[in-house]
């Protein structure tokens, strides 16, 4: 019993070792500043109800099975293992602009797999690895990709012309650079099959997480107030499919909470506040880059954006930092399991060109951002 206990509690922090990394931040950081009531100034109430929003419609459509018909759709008598490919990588990358970059990857890696495994299992690792990076890369495409575009965009009260001059050529470059790695795949005659058919969407269900949608945009934009969104979406939910709510990702939320809190605290001690300013003045980008491959780009958001005014330059950086290892994004774990969980996966050559690729995107967009002078 004792051994079931511990293994199940070292895959608890495993899965959730950010969350307990931001945990215990928070917790060390109440050593500089005693716990109070000030805490909850702390707490950025928009940004929490608005991404729990968000993550909730999501999961309405993703139950809907809307996203696997799509792909369907997309793929179905698609001739050619590059041309297959190509597809897949696409769906990562224009879906993730609109339901997150990791929904985009529960929904598409699987398939991916469940595809080439068969009829090219050579290519698996690196359309898997080509989807990864494309979905990291389109969701910095949109406010609402990711949860540090959310976050930022809510911050520093960005407008649509702001985000998206500082947002689209990166995008731009991006899908030209995923079109050129799915030009370079092996290529050899394949048909994409699927048996049977899709079960029918329930369309009112399909209508009315559409209009929640909708409600979210107008909120990111601010035209709706968060509060009113937030009854609507937990109303709605509960007259359509109270489980839905289950699937929200707390503890993203939970880990929120926590840097919040850490920020908070480190903020109210003037020298860690002129020191970190001091290091940041100028160097925003890079050093947005250089920890998010430590903590995550989301944490790096939000714990850098305490220290700068320059939005635009953390933006760019934590977008762009979700590219190299593992961890700078969270969402690259959740390809790394899927695929560690095909039979014959190879963990280490997985993780071998993972960060070959992700290395290449990462110093060709810093490139273009020092030669566009967005370095600065």
């Amino acid at each position: 019993m004792k051994s079931e206990a511990a293994g199940k509690l070292f895959a608890f922090m495993k899965k959730e070792a950010v969350l307990l990394i931001a945990a215990v931040c928070a917790i060390a950081s109440m050593a500089a500043v005693p716990p109070s009531l000030e805490y909850i100034d702390y707490l950025d109430g928009h940004v929490l109800g608005l991404l729990f929003c968000l993550m909730a419609v999501v999961a309405g459509f993703t139950q809907l099975g809307l996203f696997r018909r799509l792909s369907r759709i997309m793929t179905y008598k698609v001739s050619g293992v590059r041309l297959v490919s190509g597809v897949l990588v696409a769906l990562c990358f224009f879906s993730s602009m609109f339901i997150t970059n990791d929904v985009a990857l529960l929904t598409f890696v699987p398939l991916t797999i469940s595809i080439l495994q068969q009829a090219s299992p050579k290519q698996v690792i690196p359309v898997v690895v080509l989807q990864t990076i494309a979905a990291n890369l389109g969701s910095m495409m949109t406010p609402v990709g990711n949860p540090q575009n959310l976050f930022l965009y809510a911050q520093y009260e960005m407008g649509l012309g702001e985000f998206f001059s500082a947002m689209v050529p990166l995008g731009v470059i991006s899908l030209v650079l995923l079109t050129v790695g799915v030009f370079f795949l092996q290529d050899h005659s394949m048909t994409v099959r699927f048996p049977g058919e899709e079960a029918p969407v329930c369309k009112w269900r399909a209508v009315l997480y559409t209009v929640l949608f909708v409600c979210c945009l107008l909120t990111v934009f601010r035209m709706l107030d968060v509060l009113w969104l937030t009854l609507l979406v937990i109303v709605a939910m509960l007259i359509s499919n109270w489980k839905i709510l289950l699937r929200v990702d707390y503890s993203l939320l939970l880990t929120f909470v926590c840097f919040f809190v850490f920020v908070g605290n480190i903020r109210q001690v003037p020298a860690v506040q002129e020191g970190v300013s001091w290091l940041l003045n100028g160097r925003e980008v890079i050093a947005s880059v250089l920890v998010s491959q430590v903590i995550s780009n989301v944490p790096a958001a939000v714990m850098l954006s305490s220290f700068t005014e320059k939005g635009r330059a953390l933006l760019l950086g934590t977008n762009i930092g979700g590219l190299g290892t593992l961890i700078a994004s969270l969402a690259s774990l959740i390809s790394f399991r899927l695929y560690s969980r095909m039979p014959g996966a190879k963990g280490g050559k997985y993780l071998l060109q993972f960060t070959l690729y992700n290395l290449g995107f990462l110093v060709v967009l810093l490139l273009f951002c020092w030669v566009t002078g967005s370095l600065s």
